[in-house]
């Protein structure tokens, strides 16, 4: 929903577009939103980006508690830590990956903290930067901050299947903070679960994200003044609501070809297959969306 300022002209009030852009908000008490937790699907450390992000069958680093949670049973005999920081358009939006792997004593399961941030900074806020009689007063623009936050909770174990290929199980719990300045915020919750298959040179990769779909509870701290502004430019007034993330199942499947003694060639491919309704991918039905990664 964009913002906008207000002049009263004749008794008409004229609408001044502005650069306060908020998150969309739906007056509903709970629904699906397409493209919900959107940051959540940028990405994690350098070799699976650079792997155009298909990663949930041969992720094998501390990086899995993202990618894929199933992963993480292969690190077994001392902790990791992962850092990564990455800037979008110009270095307007900043992006944090913080990862921390602990085996557990039994050898048999691992666990992973991994914390996420996305933000932009310095965002103008000019809903007051035209007075009522016409005139501009640029001290009326104010800053603030908009910035995305993910705790995830990762629990991997391994279980023997048959001889040369072994069954990783893994879930996540996560917990989502959301902030828009000081006039909305969110916390959110969800699970993901994951499984991962070893032969001797491929490998099988599932993700199921969102699958007990994820909540996100928004509220509002918008003032009186704001309010008229709102209404004079016809601009919906933000409820209280719920956000609902549909689920997400991500299949993938990477061979190691070899090519001598020290060189081999890995090769993957996932499909992002998405629930919320049609978007601009490879395979876009209503609500089926599928989006390759090789």
């Amino acid at each position: 929903m964009v913002l906008t300022s207000v002049v009263r002209r004749t008794k008409k009030y004229c609408c001044y577009p502005t650069l306060l852009l908020l998150l969309f908000c739906n007056r509903a008490t709970a629904q699906f939103a397409k493209y919900s937790d959107e940051f959540l699907n940028i990405g994690a450390g350098a070799r699976g980006m650079s792997m155009g992000n298909a990663q949930v069958a041969s992720v094998s680093d501390g990086t899995a508690g993202y990618w894929n949670p199933a992963a993480l049973a292969d690190i077994r005999t001392s902790p990791q830590l992962n850092l990564m920081h990455a800037e979008y358009f110009a270095g307007i939006g900043k992006y944090d990956f913080a990862n921390l792997v602990l085996p557990l004593k039994d050898n048999k399961r691992t666990l992973a903290l991994t914390l996420l941030r996305f933000a932009v900074d310095d965002i103008p806020n000019t809903v007051f930067l035209v007075q009522p009689d016409g005139s501009i007063d640029f001290s009326n623009i104010t800053t603030f901050s908009s910035a995305d936050y993910a705790f995830l909770i990762s629990l991997a174990q391994q279980v023997d299947w048959v001889k040369n290929r072994k069954v990783n199980f893994g879930i996540n719990a996560k917990i989502i903070y959301r902030q828009a300045g000081d006039f909305t915020k969110a916390w959110g919750f969800g699970f993901d679960a994951a499984v991962q298959v070893v032969g001797n040179r491929w490998k099988l990769g599932i993700v199921a994200k969102d699958v007990t779909t994820t909540f996100n509870a928004w509220s509002y701290n918008i003032n009186q003044e704001w309010r008229e502004v709102f209404y004079a430019t016809q601009n919906d007034i933000p409820s209280n609501s719920i956000e609902l993330t549909a689920p997400q199942l991500i299949p993938g499947f990477c061979y190691d070809f070899p090519i001598n003694k020290k060189i081999n060639l890995l090769a993957e491919a996932d499909f992002d297959i998405t629930f919320d309704g049609r978007r601009n991918t490879v395979v876009s039905t209503n609500p089926i969306s599928i989006d390759p990664r090789v």
